[in-house]
């Protein structure tokens, strides 16, 4: 749900003014939560119904009456499981919270049986080798390997879908008749299914030149080799709002120096650190493009979307980020195929 906010009370507002907020929704209740957005409980139309009913008064504090344990999404959460909780607890809708349960949103179920349609196109670059997990894509090019009971390029396909968008590019190469055969036109999966056929490696972005036509509007661009939930509305929302040419999806990663590291001047130590952590924004793999940005390439060129980038700061557009903070997982060598998979369960069931 885009307009969430309004159905935030806090706990001492009176039942008349949520009933008010509920009443203004469209929803059948509203979330509690304390001063730093954290959620506190629910309260449903039919729980002030049944608190009139034993005698509560409209001006009663809705912490006399609300639901103090109330069942949540976590952000990050796929749509499948939303619904099946949704469905389980015969609910309207729930509140997705993070992991502090700061509420972040508002899923209705009408939100996810109905999403809206996006003309949107996703560009999904999926013609790598794969060479880092060689023993397992000798016959199978990294997309198509499963994580859970289907393979890395569906579970983003689906996600995509979940969320309304349909129309997609896939860029192939390496083993292209396995994702072909698999995927078709895409009707068995709910979208609309092109494919970009490389003779070459083209790197992370050099298969854009090969669209066959520059779309209308913001378009995706994703690496085949993601395990990730994201809100990809959001995104979309925030880059069309930024005014970008092109924005980065990023996430903090973090790494520990195994050492003491020695601040020090002419031989002499000012300061010891023991194992510093560092953190740093990295690439996500997942970009927005506005149309424009397509004039930049060369057609049939080698680009990887660092290169993208630079020209697009160095012609003087707006380079955008987006953090994510939902699930993700980059899959680039052995451990990180069997993390995938260790997490199925939680993230895609």
């Amino acid at each position: 749900m885009k307009d969430w906010q309004h159905l935030l009370v806090a706990p001492d507002s009176t039942l008349r003014e949520a009933m008010r907020r509920i009443d203004r929704g469209g929803v059948q209740a509203v979330m509690v939560v304390d001063a730093n957005r954290r959620l506190l409980g629910t309260l449903s139309d039919g729980d002030v119904r049944r608190a009139l009913l034993s005698g509560t008064t409209l001006d009663a504090r809705v912490s006399e009456v609300m639901h103090r344990d109330p069942t949540v999404a976590r952000e990050g959460e796929s749509r499948r499981s939303i619904f099946a909780k949704i469905r389980r607890c015969g609910l309207h809708q729930l509140p997705i919270v993070d992991a502090e349960d700061r509420v972040v949103g508002l899923e209705t179920i009408e939100d996810i049986v109905i999403p809206e349609q996006r003309a949107n196109p996703v560009v999904i670059m999926a013609g790598g080798l794969g060479s880092r997990l060689k023993e397992l894509t000798r016959s199978t090019p990294k997309p198509m390997l499963k994580v859970g009971d289907r393979p890395i390029l569906e579970l983003l396909i689906e996600t995509f879908v979940e969320q309304g968008f349909r129309n997609f590019y896939i860029a192939v190469n390496y083993k292209a008749e396995v994702i072909e055969q698999h995927f078709g036109n895409g009707s068995a999966f709910d979208a609309n299914i092109e494919y970009l056929r490389e003779t070459k490696r083209m790197g992370t972005a050099g298969a854009l030149s090969l669209l066959p036509k520059i779309p209308d509007s913001p378009f995706f661009v994703v690496n085949a080799d993601l395990v990730a939930k994201v809100d990809y509305l959001d995104m979309l929302a925030s880059h069309e709002s930024s005014l970008a040419c092109a924005t980065m999806a990023v996430r903090e990663y973090e790494f520990q120096i195994p050492f003491g590291v020695i601040s020090e001047n002419d031989g002499i130590i000012s300061a010891i650190t023991e194992k510093p952590i560092h953190r740093s924004m990295v690439c996500a793999g997942i970009y927005v493009l506005s149309p424009q940005a397509l004039s930049l390439l060369a057609r049939d060129t080698y680009y990887d979307m660092p290169d993208v980038f630079e020209q697009i700061i160095r012609s003087g557009r707006r380079a955008a980020s987006y953090t994510i903070r939902g699930y993700w997982l980059d899959i680039g060598r052995i451990a990180d195929f069997e993390k995938a998979n260790e997490d199925f369960p939680e993230h895609f069931l």
